[in-house]
């Protein structure tokens, strides 16, 4: 039973925090975020909001870095809405699934070239 208040004060967070970012904060260093995911404690105390931004590695740090800037005013705007007897700490994560599905993507589709060249190197078309 705790564990459904759990995921619900999560995606509550989740939308809301997305919405933030999007509506609220005005930073340049976010470029193009999504809000992939949040874990909880089981106290609600602690929340660590996964992201992904389209980018290099220059870019992540750089929304990671604004991020870090924000997260008072994140943390009060979402005291304000949530109404929770304790606004979780926010700590920001970086969520690499999305570059590792890239890399899979990328190893099957060089697979499947080498496929259609055939043994000699040849395309069997």
């Amino acid at each position: 039973m705790q564990g459904k208040r759990i995921d619900r004060v999560a995606h509550l967070l989740q939308m809301e925090l997305s919405n933030l970012i999007v509506t609220r904060l005005k930073d340049p260093g976010l470029g193009f975020m999504t809000i992939t995911h949040v874990s909880m404690t089981p106290d609600l105390k602690a929340a660590w909001v996964h992201y992904s931004v389209i980018g290099n590695a220059h870019a992540r740090q750089t929304a990671q870095a604004a991020l870090e800037r924000a997260r008072g005013y994140l943390q009060r705007q979402v005291a304000d809405s949530l109404k929770l007897r304790h606004t979780p700490l926010l700590s920001f994560r970086y969520d690499d699934s999305f570059d590792d599905g890239l890399k899979v993507d990328r190893v099957l589709r060089d697979i499947e070239s080498k496929n259609e060249q055939g043994p000699s190197g040849e395309s069997q078309a």
